[in-house]
């Protein structure tokens, strides 16, 4: 089973996250629960008519929980190599191999830059449709690619579009993620209340 490091747990991170690992990938997030959306209050998510930030971010956490994301709440990833075979993610309490690498750090974009991503003339990391950079495997997202374009449903977007890119490399073609009512059932039981 390939796996997946993602560095960050904002809605990038987590929705990243929630396609992988409920995709059959091993997945990993660390955050140090530095994101924005907890000073945030979303009125302007769809499918959400208002729910502050933090509970939101609450919210996405179980969600990853519910697919078996391991995540380690707390540690700092310090550092990003490529391997040749993947990618070396390094924490205080160790180093991390992965297949891939997802970074959704916010507008910090200092992992990208040591791992070599090349970097727009705005000074963003430099992303094809997919959110791939110019590190084969390596992904960024969010507020690393987009100057001043920060907000939480475009970040989640790049998070599933990081994800759906991975799932399509690992299954050899095209992948869509499209969920119907039964796959809900087969997965958490009845809908309907009895």
């Amino acid at each position: 089973m390939s796996s997946v490091v993602i560095v960050g747990g904002g809605p990038a991170g987590l929705s990243a996250a929630l396609f992988t690992a409920k995709n059959g990938l091993e997945t990993t997030v660390f955050d140090t629960d530095g994101t924005w959306m907890h000073k945030a209050h979303l009125f302007n998510y769809p499918g959400i008519g208002s729910v502050d930030g933090s509970v939101y971010i609450e919210t996405l956490r179980d969600q990853v929980d519910d697919f078996g994301v391991e995540r380690e709440q707390g540690t700092e990833v310090t550092g990003v190599e490529s391997n040749g075979d993947g990618f070396t993610v390094t924490t205080e309490e160790g180093d991390h191999e992965a297949d891939y690498v997802v970074l959704a750090t916010g507008a910090n974009r200092d992992l990208a830059e040591e791992l070599g991503c090349e970097f727009t003339d705005e000074e963003t990391v430099d992303v094809d449709v997919s959110m791939e950079t110019s590190v084969e495997g390596a992904y960024a997202t969010g507020a690393m690619v987009r100057a001043e374009e920060w907000q939480a449903v475009i970040s989640a977007g790049d998070g599933a579009a990081a994800a759906l890119n991975i799932l399509s490399e690992e299954k050899g073609e095209h992948y869509h993620d499209f969920d119907v009512p039964a796959d809900a059932e087969e997965l958490f039981g009845s809908l309907t209340e009895e």
